[in-house]
């Protein structure tokens, strides 16, 4: 790694291991006292486009636009997912910010990222994993409302690690590694994130990977 990619390299893990949440890079309003038809309705308004990404929780709905750092590392996750999937041969179904909700339970959410691992080519009724990767303050609480809608695991990136959190009865637990994709080391899958790109990323893991093969 040589001359301008070292220095990405370099500022990009240095702003991730000092980064302190400040609510100011991913641009965020949450809206009290709204109705469920108010978050259908945005939704409606907003359409194919991919930002504001939206939430709703009981009355407080979330727009959130986010960052280029919180989507380069939310992207990164996702490839990085990818390469350890097909390096161990797992199935896989990705599915981005797929919009996620229940009018039942009054929740609805859209993940960073999400997956459902499985042969079965019918349309699923929820991910199995989803990603969250939490840039900024102020958010509202995304594991209430997937706990509702039935996602099996969640993982969170926050401050350069990932933390895996898995459906228990009718609450999330923290779990020390991975049930939905067992074998996968999200610590070593973390360090990979602040590379000079995504390709870097890839390569590097799955030249880490194939190592142990």
């Amino acid at each position: 790694m040589h001359g301008r990619a070292y220095t990405h390299h370099r500022m990009l893990a240095e702003k991730i291991a000092t980064h302190d949440e400040t609510p100011v890079d991913d641009h965020i309003v949450v809206l009290r006292d709204a109705t469920w038809s108010d978050y259908q309705r945005l939704l409606e308004l907003r359409g194919e486009r991919a930002v504001p990404r939206l939430a709703y929780l009981e009355g407080a709905l979330e727009l959130i636009v986010p960052s280029q750092e919180h989507e380069e590392i939310k992207s990164t996750i996702g490839y990085l997912v990818a390469v350890w999937c097909l390096e161990r041969d797992v199935t896989f179904r990705a599915f981005g910010s797929w919009t996620l909700g229940s009018q039942a339970t009054k929740r609805g959410a859209e993940p960073d990222e999400c997956y459902v691992f499985s042969d079965d080519v019918r349309k699923p009724q929820r991910p199995d994993l989803a990603v969250e990767v939490i840039w900024t303050s102020g958010r509202i609480d995304k594991l209430d409302i997937y706990r509702t809608l039935g996602v099996r695991e969640v993982w969170i990136w926050r401050r350069g690690r990932l933390t895996a959190y898995t459906l228990v009865g009718d609450g999330y637990e923290e779990i020390p590694s991975s049930q939905v994709l067992p074998g996968i080391d999200l610590v070593e899958l973390a360090s990979f994130i602040d590379r000079p790109s995504a390709s870097q990323a890839m390569k590097d893991y799955r030249a880490a990977l194939q190592a142990r093969k």
